[in-house]
């Protein structure tokens, strides 16, 4: 099966750590770097653009802190942030999304310019909103438009930019809470996933009713990654519902059932990680899986089967995960292509391909991606990054190569 990548390309500008990026992505990407190099401000980009389309501009913001945390900090005081995003929709055609929000007197806030275009450039269909002001559009009526909201939430009820909203509201970005897993969980929409995991339960329940074969493949993930663990389904408590484990004890005949609050972080992270990769049914599935450090809690030999999951999943649906684990990195077959390097300088995130020498020991499999970060050699490389900074990708307008 033929991999379909959804975000092609992702340019960032003042969002939190990250002064400016200019990335590409495939169908499986890994984003490496040491604690507080800014991996998780890359992601949290994407996710503000999700969080905006379904609920609210003010919303996204407010649940960051406001538009103050959102922007970068820094000697040059940026009063906007601007985000960038070329895709490649279901059906083929490519296109862009594009952002950027600034800083008004008393607090409040802007949406400067936003554009959307699907398609070459003046060949499909298009949006330019500037300060809440209508510019130019491919439509013959468009919606109302306001400054603080982003257009493309009213524009979705036209069928031209309908699968430019429905793709990007359902990326999914996920930070499993096993606290929150453990817990009772009210019966809620189980088609999707929710961040931290509050509704696994719901989740599992759904698959075992619409996608059986997707059940079983992540429980042989999951007794994988933890091999006594024989099983796992959705049980009623009540109005609540909660998570039974099938588990092998020494001496039983058969595996015990065991309630979510009895069972470790590790299994529950490990359920909730693999349940965010193979979710939905083929018609109903995220456009792009983003997950914070899939490794935690996990015993190093998990990683392998961990790997090999992100892999499988990433031929159905984009991944982006972020780690620090050799562990997981320790694949002889991993291309070069998939890694973007992470650090931080005097407080500003880099993000980049990562350099020519250990592209060159990759290709030619003289260290797995894992060594090299033990090594301390996985590095942005300094020529790319020093493109981006000279080339400052224009935010708006059609894509340059």
């Amino acid at each position: 099966m033929t991999p379909h990548v959804f975000l092609t390309r992702v340019v960032l500008r003042n969002y939190k750590s990250i002064a400016r990026c200019d990335v590409r992505l495939g169908p499986l990407t890994y984003l490496i770097g040491a604690n507080g190099s800014g991996k998780s401000n890359f992601l949290d980009a994407l996710h503000l653009v999700r969080d905006a389309l379904v609920n609210s501009l003010d919303n996204a913001l407010n649940e960051r802190g406001g538009l103050n945390e959102v922007r970068r900090r820094s000697s040059g005081h940026p009063t906007h942030f601007g985000i960038r995003l070329e895709f490649c929709l279901s059906d083929g055609r490519p296109g862009r999304y594009a952002f950027s929000v600034g800083a008004l007197s008393g607090g409040s806030y802007e949406v400067q310019v936003e554009e959307c275009a699907v398609g070459p450039l003046g060949s499909g269909p298009a949006f330019r909103i500037e300060r809440g002001q209508l510019k130019a559009t491919s439509e013959t009526t468009f919606p109302a438009v306001t400054a603080d909201r982003l257009a493309l939430v009213s524009a979705s009820g036209l069928a031209a930019f309908r699968p430019v909203y429905d793709a990007l509201a359902t990326m999914g970005f996920y930070n499993l809470n096993p606290k929150l897993i453990r817990e009772l969980q009210k019966p809620q929409d189980g088609r999707l996933l929710k961040p931290a995991g509050e509704n696994l339960a719901g989740v599992i329940g759904h698959l075992e009713r619409t996608a059986p074969h997707v059940m079983q493949l992540i429980e042989q993930y999951l007794q994988t990654v933890v091999p006594t663990v024989h099983g796992v389904e959705r049980k009623q408590i009540g109005p609540m519902e909660s998570l039974e484990f099938r588990q092998e004890v020494i001496g039983a005949k058969h595996p015990w059932r065991f309630q979510a609050q009895n069972m470790s972080d590790g299994t529950l992270r490990a359920l909730g990680v693999l349940t965010a990769l193979f979710q939905g049914s083929q018609d109903a599935r995220p456009s792009l899986v983003g997950i914070e450090e899939p490794e935690t809690a996990l015993h190093p030999a998990a990683a392998g089967a961990l790997r090999e999951a992100l892999h499988r999943a990433a031929c159905q649906t984009q991944v982006i995960v972020t780690s620090h684990s050799p562990d997981l990195l320790d694949d002889s077959q991993l291309s070069p292509d998939s890694l973007l390097a992470v650090v931080s300088e005097a407080g500003e995130t880099k993000i980049a391909s990562v350099d020519e020498g250990s592209r060159t020991a990759l290709r030619e499999q003289l260290f797995s991606a894992g060594e090299l970060l033990r090594l301390d050699q996985l590095a942005p490389d300094p020529e790319v990054l020093a493109q981006q900074a000279l080339r400052q990708a224009e935010l708006f307008g059609e894509a340059v190569p």
